[in-house]
């Protein structure tokens, strides 16, 4: 009974292929979602607009707006985790759907039950919320867990969802190293299908965004060979 009671998650999946949309939204719907579809970028960003998703599922190569510009269109005014879902595979194309905003990035041909567990990580750390921990602070920065906040000052810095948990994981054990592995799992909720590539492009996109100098960066330091530390 309570499954009937429970409420499905909603995806928007833009797709300007058909027989791929169909197929995907057959594999996802086995899986208890429910599915809104959009040919075009143009028609995704309106869908998303009037219909507001869990989670955004993107093609790079789109008719119109590409999913590039429909991932930076997104946003530009939602935190909903977002995946590119694309044929592109080079490092390229994956740091570029990444920097344009996506929460994470898959390669077809892909796997069904993957793509599935990957939005379930997804809903997941977004359901698990941001609150219950203290203020974190390094150097002139200041984490409020409980409201989702970062400030330098009187000033709030912008980070997308998975920014947020990326820094408040690092944050709350300062000094830490923790390996790509070990971020992969505690973010994105990721243990046996990861890519650190994910891991490296947030990195250094947090680091534009909450350090003086990103270039070198004081407080999101790497540590060769083993991974990323929060230096207070």
């Amino acid at each position: 009974m309570r499954d009937h009671l429970r409420v499905a998650s909603r995806l928007l999946l833009v797709e300007d292929d058909e027989r791929i949309r169909a197929s995907m939204r057959l594999a996802l719907e086995d899986e208890g979602y429910e599915i809104d579809e959009a040919a075009t970028g143009e028609d995704g960003l309106e869908t998303f607009a009037q219909r507001p998703a869990d989670v955004v599922l993107i093609d790079l190569m789109l008719p119109g707006i590409d999913g590039l510009e429909c991932c930076r269109a997104l946003r530009r005014v939602s935190a909903v985790p977002v995946v590119v879902v694309t044929a592109r595979s080079d490092t390229h194309d994956v740091v570029a759907g990444l920097e344009a905003g996506a929460d994470d990035y898959v390669t077809k041909p892909f796997v069904a039950k993957e793509l599935a567990a990957r939005i379930r990580a997804l809903l997941r750390r977004v359901r698990a919320g941001d609150g219950g921990s203290p203020a974190m602070t390094f150097g002139d920065v200041v984490v409020v867990p409980d409201e989702g906040a970062v400030r330098r000052g009187d000033e709030e810095i912008h980070l997308t969802r998975t920014e947020f948990h990326l820094l408040c994981e690092l944050a709350g054990s300062p000094g830490k190293v923790f390996s790509r592995e070990q971020l992969l799992e505690r973010v994105w909720g990721y243990d046996y299908f990861g890519d650190g590539r994910l891991v490296d492009v947030h990195i250094r996109r947090l680091r534009t965004k909450i350090e003086p100098d990103a270039a070198n960066p004081r407080h999101v330091v790497t540590v060769r060979g083993l991974g990323y530390k929060l230096v207070s």
